[in-house]
């Protein structure tokens, strides 16, 4: 119906009440019409449709003005909305939001006033807050509680609570029921703990984006009947494979590994064999351990802390591969020609046994330095031939288009208390890059295997980022009078790769790179193949790491029915065609959210460490230039605000140079400028980090 309703609405861009819908669908029932007016309530929802102030419908699109998307609160109290089709994100000024809360689906009216743009919410269509965070407070003898989300700007009144509640406790809290504007009914539903205890900051955060910490007792009794070792029964139909050299490539402090590498090479042709965890063999569907897997998505990796998506006895027991033990996995073994091309593979059920558990520090030191570490004296040969046909497999992958980002990650070192000691850059060297060149080539493998078979599947796509985004990326390179040969370059992978060529080496480039990728749509699970833009792949899928990830999970049951068992039946066909759908947004869901949790922890705990650095002088970059200041990071990732108000002379923001003039124009800051500043504020609890220009010779001022 709903097609049907869009269709009449689009043939004009006058408004229509709902009985002229009805007239035109010739819906002859009181149920009829009590159906139509729920499928437009979703169309209204989904922003697809409007609802004008007399109650008429028509098309968004011909709303030229109105805006749907979610909204995002600032820490200053003024708002973003978000736009789900890849516009750019419209500001909205907190008198503007008209009672709107974080994460609300809201519409939005753009409007010119006195000369100047506007944006104000006229009408909230989803409030998704269901569950907040906070720490009890007692007052007159009755519980209160205080928002951990400080861009939650409402009142929660506590209907229940536990009777050892205690000041200081933090809490999950369900909304039950709005009171009034921007006052809810909550009731407790779990102590978290309290507020001094290791952690606590981080499960807060984890509990707020719904990501579970502890598992079911039916999923506890499960994992009784989970072996802790493979039995002789589990090795039936399985290719043996524990006499291969195969070993594990991960971190220091890895422990639930998913894959497992070998690679031989005879007659000018290698052999790369990729082996995942047989996951599924375990985890089978309509079991406790399955549904808890779907209802988590992902494992979410906070600080220093792992939360995983299944247990333990699983994610670092059997279904680990740890070394000199075997492990059931599903192996990918793929034939490649000194040119990188995939000549012949097979993905077959398999029984290995890891040699030994390795760590990019390690196979690092061999490729880049030439030192062999202890214990690395007989797979020294072996780790080169891989890095040898790595390279081989990313000069192909560059020559299709793959766009190599190559954005910096920061890693928090905590002390046994949780407390932030350290902030430092993660790295991505060649061990990384080698492995990281074979998954790709697994997961396309697979992924081209089954779209060949036309049968329904789970796909990791990336869209074709909007030619005006680009244009709009390469007209703030030509005012910011960074000069690019813009001669072929397009919104193509390939096009990308040029923008980026250009730009490597510029002491901006860091942060032009996050610029240009924020410019682009969104990686997601979907069984609609639309192919990897960032890749320049037309088939690709999340194969291996179904240990941390549903999706790969989903993936190996596929590969189980489809290929292992032969199941390829109508009955089985049609339920994957609508399953897939669910688990293809449910999983970009959690990801998202362990996403979101991720960077909250991460902001919070740089916070925290910049707590005991108040005072100090650092050099950084200016990343960001607003009509409020601009945030300048440190060498360790570090991000701080430096406050309009704190410069010593006046600036007026120029948004199309995306820099702060001083009034004589003489002087500007700018993104890509160094300068040295002094930390004046941090807040864990607000999550901010202020920061000052240093006076003097070191403050670098770029001149007009």
């Amino acid at each position: 119906m709903k097609d049907n309703i869009i269709e009449y609405l689009g043939q004009d861009s006058k408004a229509k009440t709902l009985i002229e819908i009805n007239d035109y669908l010739q819906l002859t029932s009181s149920i009829d019409l009590e159906n139509l007016q729920k499928e437009i309530n979703e169309l209204v929802k989904e922003g697809v449709v409007h609802e004008t102030k007399k109650c008429k419908y028509l098309l968004m699109k011909d709303c030229a003005s109105l805006h749907t998307g979610k909204i995002d609160i600032a820490k200053n109290g003024y708002g973003f909305l978000i736009q789900e089709n890849g516009e750019e994100d419209i500001f909205i000024n907190r008198d503007n939001l008209n009672g709107a809360i974080n994460d609300d689906i809201a519409l939005v009216d753009t409007f010119t006033r006195n000369g100047k743009v506007e944006s104000k919410v006229i009408k909230i269509l989803e409030r998704k807050l269901n569950r907040v965070i906070g720490e009890i407070l007692y007052v007159n003898d009755k519980p209160t509680i205080i928002l951990d989300d400080k861009k939650i700007d409402i009142q929660v009144k506590l209907e229940n609570h536990f009777a050892n509640l205690v000041d200081g406790h933090k809490v999950l809290v369900e909304l039950v029921k709005q009171l009034g504007d921007k006052k809810f009914l909550g009731v407790v539903l779990k102590i978290i703990g309290h507020k001094n205890d290791p952690d606590i900051d981080i499960l807060s955060i984890a509990y707020k984006h719904g990501i579970e910490l502890e598992f079911s007792d039916e999923v506890k009794e499960e994992l009784k009947n989970i072996p802790e070792s493979v039995l002789d029964s589990d090795k039936i139909g399985r290719v043996d494979l524990t006499k291969e050299l195969i070993f594990t490539i991960d971190g220091d402090d890895t422990k639930d590994i998913d894959d497992a590498i070998s690679v031989k090479k005879e007659n000018g042709i290698y052999e790369l064999g990729v082996h995942i965890a047989d996951v599924t063999y375990y985890v089978r569907p309509k079991t406790a351990l399955y549904n808890e897997a779907y209802k988590r998505g992902t494992s979410s990796y906070l600080a220093d802390r792992v939360l995983p998506m299944l247990p333990h006895e699983l994610s670092n027991g059997i279904c680990s591969l740890n070394p000199e033990v075997e492990r059931l996995a599903i192996s990918c073994v793929m034939k490649i020609d000194a040119s990188g091309e995939i000549k012949d593979y097979d993905i077959f059920p398999s029984v290995i046994k890891s040699r030994k558990q390795m760590t990019y520090k390690n196979v690092n030191k061999i490729i880049i330095d030439g030192i062999v570490p202890d214990g690395y004296e007989e797979y020294k040969d072996s780790i080169l031939l891989m890095h040898e046909l790595a390279k081989i497999l990313r000069k192909r992958k560059i020559q299709k288009g793959y766009i190599e980002f190559d954005i910096p990650e920061a890693k928090i070192v905590q002390d046994e208390n949780g407390k932030c000691i350290d902030v430092i850059k993660r790295e991505q060297l060649d061990g990384e890059k080698l492995i990281e060149d074979f998954m790709i080539a697994a997961n396309e493998t697979v992924a081209t295997h089954i779209y060949n078979m036309g049968l329904p599947f789970v796909y990791r796509v990336h869209g074709i980022p909007k030619t005006e985004k680009i244009n709009d990326f390469i007209n703030l390179l030509k005012l910011l009078n960074i000069k690019v040969n813009t001669k072929g370059i397009d919104s193509s992978s390939k096009g990308m790769q040029k923008i980026l060529n250009e730009l490597k080496d510029l002491k901006e480039a860091p942060i032009l790179s996050s610029m240009l990728l924020r410019s682009m749509q969104k990686a997601v699970y979907s069984p609609n193949n639309i192919g990897h833009f960032g890749l320049a792949l037309k088939n690709y899928t999340h194969f291996t790491s179904p240990i941390r990830r549903f999706p790969d999970t989903t993936v190996h049951g596929l590969l189980r029915t489809y290929l292992f068992n032969k199941q390829i039946d109508n009955e089985t066909i049609d339920f994957y065609q609508n399953y897939l759908i669910e688990v293809a947004d449910y999983s970009s869901e959690r990801e998202q959210a362990a996403v979101e949790a991720e960077r909250e922890v991460t902001d919070m705990k740089m916070a925290e460490y910049m707590e005991s650095h108040i005072g100090e002088e650092y050099k950084g970059i200016i990343t960001t230039v607003t009509n409020f200041g601009f945030f300048v990071e440190l060498p360790n990732l570090i991000e701080g605000l430096v406050h309009i108000s704190t410069l010593k002379e006046y600036y007026n923001y120029v948004p199309d140079l995306l820099s702060l003039v001083n009034s004589d124009k003489k002087k500007m800051y700018r993104i890509g400028d160094e300068v040295t500043i002094r930390v004046t504020n941090a807040s864990k609890e607000m999550r901010i980090i202020d920061f000052e220009v240093v006076d003097g010779n070191s403050k670098q001022e770029s001149q007009i």
